[in-house]
């Protein structure tokens, strides 16, 4: 019994935190995907640069600008973590689904928006490119599920400890 009311005084604590650990783990999401897409399809694999429709030297400053982009964006969200964590108020399942969500959000806009929209860089130049945005944004959306449900599962936890 007493297990049970110091998880809903832990819960209780940790609601008032909602939002932040969720834009903690979206800024972390963001971060984490772009610097993983930076480095893996820009650096090791070379199939594309930030920025295509010009020199190589400049597609090299574009990766550049967008590497920046996502430790800046990785970097605020685990300071955000370290004061979640400091108060007492870090929800890990919460903050997974803020992860995912920004992850997610972040590769589709990148897939629909800078692919295909804007036309800046595609995933890799290629005759049936159909095959790697299909699973590009597949696994975009799928990101965005899974935060989604994480997401809604902790709010109606908070909801029913209330």
């Amino acid at each position: 019994m007493a297990a049970k009311v110091e998880s809903d005084n832990v819960d209780s604590h940790r609601s008032g935190y909602l939002s932040k650990n969720v834009w903690s783990g979206f800024l972390f999401g963001v971060g984490f995907i772009a610097f993983f897409d930076e480095a893996v399809f820009h650096q090791l694999l070379h199939w594309h640069h930030f920025y295509d429709k010009s020199t190589t030297a400049m597609g090299l400053v574009s990766d550049g600008f967008f590497h920046a982009f996502s430790w800046f964006a990785t970097i605020g969200g685990l300071f955000m973590l370290a004061d979640l964590r400091r108060k007492q108020g870090f929800w890990p399942a919460r903050w997974w689904g803020g992860v995912l969500l920004g992850a997610g959000g972040f590769q589709l806009y990148d897939g629909i928006i800078q692919h295909k929209m804007m036309r800046i860089h595609q995933i890799r130049y290629v005759e049936n490119i159909i095959v790697y945005d299909m699973i590009w944004n597949l696994t975009a959306l799928a990101m965005i599920l899974v935060g989604g449900i994480l997401l809604m599962r902790t709010r109606n936890k908070r909801e029913r400890s209330s």
